[in-house]
C-alpha cells in the first residue's frame, strides 16, 4: 500500500535506499528496481516507512492492520449485477472465520451471468472508513497500512441491500502468510 512508483533509475543493489524528490525530500525507500527493462522501480513511501521502522527497531516486528476479507474492486458489471448506485468502492467477495470481518460484513451470497461472465452479488460495498472515502483495494490497503493500527476499531460504511449503513470494526494484526 502507498507504494511510490517511479521511472529513475533504480536497481536492485539499491533496494534500502532512499528515493529522493528534486527537492531533497525522501519520498520513500527503494524496495525493487527495474525488472526485464521495463524501467519502472517501486519504493516504499516516506509514510509508511515512518510507521514500520519504529516497532522494526523497538520490538524486530511491525503489525499490520487485518480486516478477513476477499476484496473486489467494483467495477461496471458487478454495480450492474448489484444493482449499485456507484461504480467504485471494494466488494467484500467474502468473509474469512474467526476475522475481525466475520459476522460484521457480509460476503456475496450469489453470483449472475453478465456479458457470459459470472459475477458475485449480494455482498457489501466497502465506501468509507473512519471518515476515508475507499475506492478501491489500493485505498484500503493504504487506509489500514497509514491510518489504522491493530486493536483500533473503526466505523465502516457499506451499501448493503440497497441501504447505506454504518458498522464498528475491530481491527486484528494480519496473519503470517
Amino acid at each position: 500500500p502507498d507504494a511510490v512508483q517511479t521511472d529513475a533509475a533504480a536497481n536492485p543493489g539499491n533496494s534500502g535506499g532512499p528515493l529522493v524528490t528534486l527537492d531533497n525530500e525522501v519520498a520513500g525507500v527503494i524496495n525493487s528496481g527495474v525488472r526485464g527493462g521495463d524501467n519502472v522501480g517501486f519504493a516504499i513511501s516516506a509514510g509508511l516507512t515512518e510507521r514500520v521502522i519504529p516497532a522494526l527497531i523497538q520490538r524486530g516486528e511491525y503489525d499490520h492492520s487485518y480486516v478477513g476479507i476477499a476484496p473486489v474492486d467494483v467495477g461496471p458489471d458487478l454495480a450492474r449485477a448489484n444493482n449499485l448506485p456507484i461504480t467504485w468502492g471494494v466488494y467484500v467477495d467474502g468473509t474469512r472465520s474467526g476475522t475481525p470481518a466475520d459476522d460484521v460484513l457480509r460476503g456475496s451470497t450469489g453470483s449472475t451471468a453478465i456479458d457470459g461472465q459470472e459475477i458475485p452479488t449480494g455482498g457489501d460495498v466497502i465506501v468509507n472508513m473512519d471518515g476515508t472515502v475507499i475506492q478501491t483495494r489500493q485505498d484500503l490497503g493504504t487506509f489500514l497500512a497509514l491510518d489504522t493500527s491493530p486493536g483500533d476499531t473503526v466505523t465502516v460504511t457499506v451499501i448493503r441491500n440497497g441501504a447505506t449503513e454504518r458498522v464498528r470494526l475491530t481491527l486484528a494484526s494480519r496473519p503470517e502468510q
